[in-house]
């Protein structure tokens, strides 16, 4: 009797499409925007833009600019993916001695709520933000200290 022994080797090649990079980022909030100390004659507005100038205007008047700088965020994020910044126009902020100021949010270095922008192609690389801001200033406003936030949303495309 014949033994037969059939040995079937398969191979298979696939090709496909290099998997598309991480899409983790990482927002760190590194410093927060001050507006420096400034006394009101009357109703005004105190501005911060994004690259630390100081505007003013009405009976608002500004004591000392040096203390003066934008938001600043760093962004981590890989592979020159696209970032949407949204954030609500205005907040609230709160007083030492109960009074309230309206922060106008923005703009940013890199647009204004809704804008996109790219990232750097390294994912070791950080991305950073600025933000400036307007504070609404009426004649009545309470002396103190002012504090608060404002939410922005980063969305990776």
């Amino acid at each position: 009797m014949v033994q037969l022994v059939a040995v079937f080797l398969f191979v298979s090649v696939l090709f496909a499409q290099p998997a598309l990079p991480e899409r983790g980022i990482t927002v760190l909030p590194t410093q927060a925007i001050d507006f420096g100390i400034f006394y009101v004659n009357g109703a005004g507005t105190i501005e911060v833009d994004y690259q630390g100038n100081v505007t003013v205007t009405g009976g608002v008047i500004s004591l000392n600019t040096t203390s003066v700088t934008p938001a600043i965020f760093e962004i981590k994020l890989c592979q020159g993916r696209t970032i949407t910044i949204d954030y609500d126009y205005s907040v609230m902020i709160n007083g030492s001695n109960g009074g309230q100021l309206e922060l106008v949010i923005g703009p940013t270095e890199r647009g204004i709520s809704g804008d996109e922008f790219p990232s750097q192609n390294d994912c070791n690389f950080i991305t950073v933000l600025r933000v400036g801001g307007k504070l609404l200033v009426p004649s009545n406003a309470v002396p103190g200290i002012y504090t608060g936030s404002f939410p922005m949303t980063f969305t990776q495309e």
